[in-house]
């Protein structure tokens, strides 16, 4: 009787829960369940078939909460990213960080270029990340070729004596990106009509909420070149890019401005320090580098072949250009975002922002940088003083790190 007493028990209580089960999903617990899942038709009533949007080759849509738009006007900008088919899943990390950071409110579009054709798997990747407007690119050869000036022979008998030397010392590809990115990309029909740019890259990271609009602060206040990390380049990759820059100043006095930050990157010795902001964040008033002075500048480094002979990157000639020809209440450090490319990261140290923020100051390469410390000491230089300079100084020179001026 004892036994029989705990089937009955147990009987009865497999009968309640049955009972409870149909009552809440009704007559299709499948069905039901699913309409009350975060993404419907995720459980189907009909195991047999995948539902349409979990077919193979498309991504259910990200769980994104997407904040009603951020109030103010916008300018005229978009995000700007030059990547390739392979790098999808580092982009949409990039992406997904930079949504949540500030896009998701501000909702500015994304131009992505490429060399190459964008496959479907990568636009249905990104479209899974936003629903922001994305505009797709291809690069030519009108901007994905060499410098009129090298041969492509030279320049692989360039490629193997230095690719041992520095990174992507042997790499073509790599020269083609930073003579597109230093002169060309804002040439492009997806970018010639915008007025500002931000840069994004695949595998960065943002740390900290960005509650306002960069691109509306700069322009309210001035600024036409914003930057993040401002480390020292590799000697080596621009061994000839001060003496090459030297020769078009002295040839186009008439193009700088009687007052600039060009002291930044020369000391009083009048040689280059290696300072340059690294460009794979900067935020850009683009009238910089459609100016006459920068076409000027750009067009004479290209001619002089050291994109392609030597490892010319983006980052020292635009930071090289913006300090020869904005004055330094134009250029503004972005102390306040939290962000990191592999090789260095920033966080701010401020307090007031680690509510904001998901990272350790402790940990941050910009406090340490001797670049960022010397664009926090140092002021504008006039012309005359610039022009005194490398006219008293040596013009062959090679770097030596035991003789570099910091003053």
């Amino acid at each position: 009787m004892y036994k029989l007493g705990i089937l009955v028990s147990v009987v009865l209580v497999m009968y309640t829960t049955l009972h409870i089960a149909s009552t809440v999903f009704e007559t299709n617990p499948a069905s039901s369940l699913a309409n009350n899942l975060p993404f419907k038709n995720v459980l189907s009533p009909n195991p047999a078939k995948l539902p349409e949007d979990l077919s193979v080759g498309v991504l259910p849509p990200a769980r994104i909460s997407y904040d009603e738009p951020a109030p103010g006007e916008r300018v005229n900008g978009a995000v700007v990213v030059l990547v390739r088919n392979s790098e999808l899943d580092g982009l949409r990390k990039s992406m997904r960080m930079f949504e949540d950071r500030f896009n998701r409110r501000f909702k500015y579009p994304y131009v992505l270029l490429n060399d190459q054709n964008f496959t479907q798997e990568f636009r249905d990747g990104i479209a899974a990340i936003t629903k922001n407007e994305v505009r797709y690119g291809i690069l030519d050869e009108n901007f994905w070729n060499y410098s009129p000036s090298v041969t492509p022979e030279e320049t692989e008998l360039k490629l193997q004596a230095n690719k041992n030397r520095y990174l992507y010392g042997g790499s073509l590809s790599y020269r083609f990106m930073c003579r597109f990115q230093s002169g060309l990309f804002y040439k492009h029909p997806l970018v010639r009509s915008l007025d500002w740019y931000w840069r994004l890259e695949p595998d960065v990271e943002y740390y900290c909420d960005i509650d306002y609009d960069p691109f509306v602060y700069m322009r309210d206040n001035g600024i036409k070149y914003g930057f993040t990390i401002a480390p020292r380049e590799g000697r080596r990759t621009v061994e000839t890019l001060w003496n090459t820059t030297r020769t078009w100043i002295k040839a186009n006095t008439h193009l700088l401005p009687a007052q600039s930050l060009a002291n930044w990157v020369m000391g009083t010795d009048g040689h280059y320090n290696l300072c340059h902001f690294w460009s794979n964040f900067e935020i850009v008033d683009l009238s910089l580098y459609r100016s006459e002075a920068y076409e000027s500048y750009f067009n004479h480094l290209d001619n002089a072949q050291g994109f392609f002979y030597e490892r010319w990157g983006d980052a020292p000639v635009h930071s090289i250009a913006a300090a020869l020809l904005l004055k330094k209440s134009e250029v503004h450090w972005f102390e306040d975002i939290g962000y990191k490319h592999p090789g260095n990261m920033h966080c701010p140290r401020d307090p007031a922002m680690h509510a904001k923020c998901v990272c350790d100051p402790g940990k941050s390469y910009t406090y340490r940088s001797a670049c960022q410390t010397r664009f926090a000491k140092v002021n504008n230089m006039a012309k005359e003083r610039l022009l005194q300079i490398l006219d008293n100084s040596e013009f062959e020179y090679r770097y030596n790190p035991a003789k570099v001026d910091t003053s």
